[in-house]
């Protein structure tokens, strides 16, 4: 079998055999101008519904191009549109930026930022996040991008909360479960991983979170962590215990990258 290709894009249309596969100014840009990829270059293409697709370049212009799908590569079975949530409050300098991506990385479902009362930032730019998410997932092989959700007091989205999805809490308290062992007695749900800001949450809202049913608190080890550090650190160790880490045989991708 032929090396599959390293370039991979994710697009909205859909991917079945021979189907064209427009391409937007941008998408035909970075083909032409950035990889100086040429009519019968091949690339791979993925939706997050129909799997990852070998596609070949038919056209390719400064307004925009087109792809043929040609035939799948691997299906719409990796599981990380299904991952945890990540609730976090949005971050200053870049970092929040950094979260999402490295977040998508590890194979979050849904980044949802939040406003607290002790958050340094007041406005986010979820054009920026999606694009980073977008990037992530091509280059880490996912077959999805992680919803990016609009910005959401914290008190306001705990009131209309489903009870059902279990939201663990980095917090600095007495109460706190170690981390390990509270992922391990929620297996089998996905949960909801909730970080705070940086200097922690408002007393006030900490007691508020710490008597929901559905929140428990969980420690991070002796410590303290950045808010990005412990964002990544709730995800990974999720993964490593009832994530997709865990499953046998790792990556389903044939061995033919180059």
């Amino acid at each position: 079998m032929a090396p599959l290709p390293r370039t991979r894009l994710y697009l909205d249309s859909a991917l079945a055999a021979g189907a064209p596969v427009p391409l937007d100014g941008p998408r035909a840009h970075y083909l032409r101008s950035v990889l100086r990829l040429e009519p019968g270059a091949r690339v791979l293409a993925f939706n997050g519904r129909d799997g990852e697709w070998l596609a070949e370049v038919a056209r390719l212009a400064k307004s925009g191009g087109e792809l043929v799908a040609l035939e799948p590569v691997r299906p719409q079975d990796d599981g990380a549109a299904d991952g945890p949530w990540l609730l976090f409050v949005p971050l200053k300098g870049g970092r929040s930026e950094w979260v999402v991506e490295k977040a998508t990385e590890l194979g979050v479902g849904v980044l949802q930022p939040v406003f607290t009362r002790r958050g340094d930032v007041g406005r986010v730019n979820l054009e920026r996040m999606a694009a980073n998410a977008v990037e992530a997932a091509e280059q880490c092989e996912r077959l999805s991008v992680p919803a990016v959700r609009e910005p959401v007091d914290l008190a306001r989205m705990l009131d209309s909360w489903d009870p059902e999805r279990p939201l663990l809490l980095a917090a600095e308290s007495g109460r706190a479960a170690p981390l390990v062992t509270a992922v391990t007695a929620q297996k089998g749900k996905v949960p909801a991983l909730l970080v705070g800001p940086e200097g922690g949450f408002d007393p006030g809202e900490l007691d508020a979170l710490l008597r929901l049913p559905f929140v428990l608190p969980v420690g991070l080890g002796p410590r303290i962590l950045r808010a990005d550090t412990a964002a990544l650190a709730l995800l990974s160790v999720w993964q490593a215990v009832a994530g997709d880490w865990t499953r046998a045989g790792g990556d389903a991708r044939p061995p033919f990258r180059t």
